[in-house]
């Protein structure tokens, strides 16, 4: 095991809104280190989101991020020859990867011409609270509560 744990490597903000959570998630998205590509796809789905909603694209992401970030998730945990699902609180660095990573899968999955059309659709929808990300949050928080007698085995 590693005697120290990895520094952090500080991030820079994005060209266009100056915001440090644009370049974690265009990171997220990126393929084969052709980052340029990857802003372009976002900076055109935040464009069409404007057009499409007729508000702030960039504050309907923000939006849509609040939305899909989860509260509580399960945890697998073997007690006793059997294994639980434990709920846990999700750490706040957590919350944001996992809601960041929820929206770019599920852009990927919909139905469109270009991934910038996929990731509009999916933002607009997570910002309505509809839309495969937002249901995933749901699902999550649904197993939290249903194996919420399992809490006292917390660590």
């Amino acid at each position: 095991m590693r005697k120290a744990q990895a520094k952090k490597l500080p991030l820079a903000p994005d060209p266009k809104f100056n915001d440090k959570l644009v370049t974690r998630f265009v990171n997220n998205m990126m393929w084969g280190g052709r980052k340029s590509g990857a802003y372009t796809i976002f900076y055109h789905a935040i464009e069409k989101v404007s057009k499409q909603t007729g508000e702030d694209g960039y504050e309907v992401w923000r939006k849509a991020l609040a939305n899909i970030t989860p509260g509580v998730e399960v945890r697998s945990r073997r007690i006793g020859g059997a294994t639980f699902q434990i709920p846990t609180e999700v750490r706040a660095d957590r919350k944001v990867s996992l809601s960041i990573k929820w929206m770019i899968r599920y852009s990927r999955e919909r139905n469109g011409h270009s991934m910038a059309e996929k990731l509009a659709n999916e933002i607009v929808a997570a910002s309505k609270g509809e839309g495969a990300a937002f249901k995933k949050k749901e699902d999550t928080h649904r197993m939290a509560e249903a194996n919420k007698a399992f809490a006292h085995f917390r660590v």
